[in-house]
């Protein structure tokens, strides 16, 4: 039964999504906050935990062979890029915005407005994020806006990224810092 309410889950996802490629499973949550923001997904990817885009302008890539662990949540203004063959552990987050603005007086009523579908983006900060081929998101993790992971790269569990991390490289801690070349 559980088995089959799977392949459901997976093939209603499908449709959310603006493409998809072959043999891929959708075990996740999609909220598009936008329907207009888009989710491209390759081939051979099983992504579990959850998708969010919040504008019209939201794009989440997620190239072939990836695997999303459960409970990890990726939330998307602007771009995330998640090239090939990546592993993003569970109860990861990985946010391209600070998700409200750092001015207290504009932020005062994003509970009202949020809850009302009101929500303006105009003033929070964003950047891309892009992680590369081959890398390794360890469990617990956070990557943060404007940060590059870099091919090859592990980020250690419990880690918070916070400025990009080279090729082939292990970072760890909070904030991440480079622990050891992998080649």
């Amino acid at each position: 039964m559980i088995k089959f309410l799977k392949i459901l889950l997976s093939l209603y996802n499908k449709l959310l999504v603006t493409r998809v490629g072959s043999n891929s499973d959708l075990f996740c949550r999609i909220d598009k906050r936008h329907k207009e923001s888009n989710i491209y997904i390759g081939k051979n990817c099983l992504l579990n935990g959850r998708l969010v885009t919040e504008t019209d302008q939201s794009k989440i890539i997620i190239n072939d062979n990836v695997f999303i662990g459960g409970k990890t949540i990726i939330d998307c203004k602007d771009e995330v890029m998640i090239e090939d063959n990546v592993l993003i552990s569970y109860e990861c987050i990985i946010a391209d915005h600070d998700s409200h603005s750092l001015n207290a007086n504009k932020r005062e009523n994003d509970l009202h407005k949020f809850k009302n579908n009101m929500m303006s983006w105009h003033d929070v900060i964003s950047k891309k994020i892009t992680i590369k081929k081959n890398a390794w998101v360890c469990t617990r993790s956070i990557i943060l806006k404007g940060v590059t992971i870099g091919e090859g790269a592990i980020v250690a569990a419990g880690s918070v990224v916070t400025s990009d991390v080279d090729n082939y490289t292990l970072v760890a801690g909070n904030p991440a810092v480079f622990k050891k070349k992998l080649y």
